[in-house]
C-alpha cells in the first residue's frame, strides 16, 4: 500500500512521525525513563522467575524472590562501596594538605613566569568564587530537585518489574490481537528475539565491567595508586555511559594520584593506563561479548547516544543502546520498516546493497 504513494509524501510522513516521536519521549520522559529500566530488569529477572515456576513455585511467589535475591545483591555492592567511600574520605585531611601544597606551586609558577603577583590571584580568585556561590544556589535548587524526582521515579520500578513479569502471558496475547493471529509466529520470533538482544547485552555489559574492573585495579596497584580497587570498578561501572563512561572515571583516581604520590608523572601513568584499557575495551571486549547481541553501527550508536542524552540525560545515554537494539528487531520484523533496521545495522563491507534507493520521482 505505500509502494501506491510519492516517495516526497512517504518521506514526509517519516520526518512528521520522527518529530513526533521526539516530542512524546521528551514530554513523558517521567513516565517512561523508569518503565524502560522496568523492562530491562524484567528480563534480567525472568530467567530466575522461570526456573522457579518450573520447580512449581507459584508466579506471585517466584517473583518475589527473583525481587528479594535482585535488591539484597544490589545493597551488598552500595554496602561495599560505601565503605569504601568512608576508607577514601579518610584520607581528606592529608589529601587538602597537598592541595595545598599543589596551589601554592600553580602561585608560584603563574607569579614566576606570567608576572601575576599573588595578590592579583587572590583577587581574581575571589572574584570567580563570588560568581560560582551567586549561582550555587539556582544549581543546587536544580540538583535536588532532580535527584527528587529520579528517586521517586526509581521507586516506582520495583512495581513496574512486579507487575511486567507477573502479566507477561497476557501483554503476548495483547500483541497477538494487534499484529493478527496470522503473524502470532513473526511475534514470538520478534519478541524471543528481543529478549536474546537484552539479556546478551546485560549480561555481556556485567561481564565487560567485570573484566574491566579488574584490568583498571590491576594497572592502579601498579602505579601504587590509594584504594585501587574502589577506583578500578568505579570507572568500570561508569561503562553504563558508553564511549566516555571510562575516561570519566580515570579522572578521580588520576586526581588522587596528583594530589597523594610524590609525582605528577603518577597521575599521567593513570591517564595513559586508563586510556590504552579503553583502547581494549572499545575494540576488543566490548565488541566480542557484547557486539555479536547489539548489532548497531557505530555512527548509528553515537546519534542515539546525542539523542538520548539531549531528552533523558544520564539515563537516556545508559538506555541509549538496549533501546536502539530493541528498536532494531522491530524494524527487522516488520516488511515496511526493514530499511530502517538495516540503516541501524553492521554495515557489510563489499555486500551489494539490498535496496534500490528511490529517487524522488518514483510513484
Amino acid at each position: 500500500m505505500q509502494k501506491s504513494f510519492p516517495f516526497s509524501l512517504r518521506l514526509a510522513g517519516w520526518l512528521i512521525s520522527a518529530v513526533l516521536i521526539v516530542i512524546i519521549l521528551y514530554t513523558l520522559r517521567e513516565l517512561l525513563v523508569p518503565l524502560t529500566f522496568s523492562v530491562l530488569f524484567a528480563v534480567l529477572l525472568y530467567p530466575i522467575c522461570s526456573v522457579l515456576e518450573r520447580w512449581r513455585v507459584p508466579r506471585l511467589w517466584a517473583i518475589t524472590v527473583a525481587q528479594i535475591l535482585f535488591f539484597a545483591v544490589l545493597i551488598g555492592l552500595i554496602y561495599l562501596a560505601s565503605v569504601q567511600i568512608v576508607s577514601v574520605g579518610e584520607e581528606l585531611p592529608r589529601l587538602e594538605k597537598k592541595a595545598n601544597y599543589w596551589i601554592n606551586q600553580g602561585r608560584d609558577f603563574l607569579s614566576d613566569n606570567f608576572g601575576l603577583s599573588r595578590r592579583k590571584q587572590l583577587t581574581e580568585g575571589s572574584k570567580y568564587l563570588t560568581e560560582a556561590l551567586k549561582n550555587s544556589g539556582s544549581i543546587l535548587t536544580g540538583a535536588v530537585a532532580t535527584t527528587t524526582g529520579t528517586l521517586a521515579s526509581a521507586a516506582l520500578v520495583p512495581l513496574f518489574v512486579f507487575f511486567f513479569l507477573l502479566y507477561r502471558d497476557f501483554f503476548r496475547r495483547f500483541f497477538y490481537q494487534v499484529f493478527d493471529n496470522r503473524h502470532k509466529r513473526r511475534v514470538d520470533q520478534a519478541i524471543r528475539r528481543i529478549y536474546e538482544v537484552v539479556q546478551g547485552y546485560l549480561v555481556g555489559l556485567v561481564s565487560v565491567i567485570l573484566i574491566v574492573g579488574v584490568m583498571n585495579s590491576a594497572g592502579l596497584l601498579m602505579l601504587g595508586v590509594p584504594h585501587a580497587i574502589f577506583f578500578g570498578f568505579f570507572a568500570a561501572c561508569l561503562l553504563l555511559i558508553p564511549y566516555i563512561g571510562l575516561l570519566i572515571g580515570s579522572l578521580l583516581p588520576a586526581l588522587m594520584a596528583l594530589v597523594s604520590l610524590d609525582s605528577p608523572m603518577y597521575a599521567v601513568g593513570v591517564l595513559a593506563v586508563f586510556g590504552v584499557i579503553q583502547l581494549l575495551e572499545g575494540n576488543f571486549i566490548t565488541p566480542y561479548i557484547v557486539g555479536s547481541k547489539v548489532s548497531v553501527n557505530p555512527l548509528a550508536a553515537m546519534i542515539v547516544l546525542i539523542l538520548g542524552g539531549q531528552l533523558w540525560g544520564v539515563s537516556g545515554l545508559i538506555l541509549a543502546l538496549p533501546v536502539t537494539a530493541i528498536t532494531k528487531v522491530i524494524f527487522d520484523s516488520v516488511d515496511a520498516l526493514k530499511p530502517f533496521g538495516y540503516l541501524l545495522g553492521e554495515a557489510e563491507e563489499g555486500a551489494p546493497l539490498p535496496v534500490k534507493f528511490p529517487t524522488l520521482s518514483e510513484e
